[in-house]
């Protein structure tokens, strides 16, 4: 695995698998909720139901992660551990997702078809996303090729996550909405995602060429205790799983659907309002997936981690100061918040980037400690937290939607896009009625939003920084000395 050629084939294969996944993850986790509002009347239990459901699966979702890493780590096959879980996981998910966002179903019936297909994506997504992370350990040992891995995946995850949620807003609400109506919009988009996606995995399938050597290792045992000793008897792990929780509970609240409805109440249902929200804020982790590693070789992560609190804050305030004071609807102050999201986001994604490469640095750390790898076990703890942090975020979210009577505008909004596609009204009359929906909205409304999707995770993203400058000790130094240590133990 130490061939140049290898490496940078790798180096481009590895990371366009994910431009597709991510595309899917995206409409899914960021959209599915938003489509729901917009394209279903829901009562109060009904809402209640799918809060219910939503967290119930991503909680089993996120228990299922290191479940499917103990599975992982069994399977031997001529293709590997990770190339039949990333082809059988990426199918099966296109073809859930593909249903739930062209079902008619209305009413009880949809919230029934909603929960099965929720579950089945839960199980579904986990194979090929425990596996795809999973393959990073086995493509490089190496502390610096491994961040030219990770910061190229993530750079191409970007790119699917990125064109979808600059396209897929554009698409479905306003004037551009394919169709005319949302419910038509998310169909067909979610149509063509689930058809690229499974053709991007290609590139991943038969261009990569990872390190087998587990392959003559004796099959670990599926075992409970197994996963259970693998988190608790290595302490960096369990003290950056801590870390990582409640930075992404605080990172996902603006993506998780807060930030698109108070787009749409602040400055009206347009969706290439929201697009340019969304672009501008994901600009700045552009720059990051780039040059990450570049960066990375000159400053440390802890120091990193400092700059990146300044301007993540100094992001925060930019969005909350306009939103309080600036009239509704004036576009000097969408620009601002705008602005704000994007340095706010930039110091995120950057906690996100070295959360990730800390993650992976405990596999060696493991194998010292206790002799054993366990690299998809270890490698599942990032979608297991970000699982479990998506859980609370809709929790979250959905009483920030209750305290603010978030429902009684969209349900009137998804009555008007039924009607449409039901062709009672045309899109002229449409756009007339949902602008009366809109200017009726409350300022009370729309600020609690912006409090919720800027203060809260402030305050969450200075309390990782600190556990994380206090309680995780593998930084670059460590990690090194580590490193020698198992290579001096091969030798001998």
């Amino acid at each position: 695995m130490n061939d140049l050629q290898t490496k940078k084939r790798n180096l481009w294969f590895y990371p366009l698998g994910t431009v597709g996944r991510d595309a899917i993850y995206q409409l899914f986790t960021n959209y599915l909720f938003t489509y729901v509002l917009f394209t279903r009347e829901l009562t109060s239990a009904q809402l209640a139901a799918i809060t219910g459901i939503m967290v119930a699966a991503r909680v089993f979702d996120a228990v299922n992660d290191p479940i499917m890493g103990n599975i992982i780590e069994r399977t031997r096959t001529k293709w590997g551990k990770f190339k039949p879980w990333l082809l059988i996981g990426i199918i099966s998910t296109s073809f859930v997702v593909a249903f739930i966002f062209n079902t008619r179903l209305q009413g009880w019936s949809f919230i029934w078809a909603f929960g099965i297909v929720y579950f089945l994506y839960s199980l579904t997504y986990t194979m090929h996303d425990i596996s795809y992370w999973g393959m990073v350990p086995s493509l490089s040992e190496d502390a610096d090729a491994r961040n030219q891995f990770t910061s190229r995946a993530t750079l191409f995850a970007g790119i699917g996550g990125t064109l979808a949620s600059i396209l897929i807003p554009v698409l479905t609400a306003g004037a551009y909405a394919i169709g005319g109506n949302a419910q038509t919009a998310y169909g067909r988009i979610a149509l063509i995602i689930c058809i690229l996606a499974p053709l991007f995995m290609c590139f991943l399938l038969f261009g990569v060429r990872e390190n087998r050597s587990y392959s003559s290792e004796p099959v670990p045992p599926v075992s409970a205790k197994k996963i259970i000793d693998t988190f608790t008897k290595n302490d960096q792990l369990m003290w950056i799983a801590v870390i990582f929780l409640i930075q992404q509970l605080g990172n996902g609240l603006v993506i998780g659907g807060i930030g698109g409805t108070y787009i749409y109440f602040e400055f009206g249902y347009e969706g290439g309002l929201y697009s340019i929200f969304s672009t501008i804020g994901m600009m700045a982790t552009a720059f990051l997936m780039i040059f990450y590693p570049m960066i990375s070789r000159k400053i440390n992560r802890k120091p990193l981690m400092s700059i990146m609190t300044i301007i993540a804050v100094f992001g925060y305030v930019l969005m909350l100061a306009p939103g309080l004071i600036l009239p509704t609807g004036s576009m000097v102050k969408f620009w601002l918040v705008t602005l704000g999201y994007m340095f706010s986001n930039f110091g995120q994604y950057c906690f996100y980037l070295i959360m990730m490469i800390s993650i992976f640095n405990t596999v060696e750390y493991n194998e010292l400690i206790r002799g054993i790898r366990d690299e998809a076990i270890i490698t599942s703890l990032r979608p297991f937290v970000t699982k479990l942090a998506s859980a609370l975020i809709i929790a979250l979210i959905n009483l920030s939607y209750i305290a603010f009577r978030v429902l009684d505008k969209t349900n009137q909004i998804s009555s008007i896009e039924q009607a449409v596609n039901a062709g009672t009204i045309d899109e002229a009359e449409k756009s007339t009625e949902i602008a009366a929906v809109i200017a009726g909205v409350q300022h009370s409304q729309t600020t609690g939003l912006l409090i919720f999707m800027s203060v809260v995770p402030c305050i969450l993203m200075l309390i990782s920084y600190v556990l994380y400058r206090k309680k995780y000790t593998l930084d670059e130094a460590r990690y090194d000395e580590i490193c020698k240590e198992l290579e001096a133990k091969k030798q001998a």
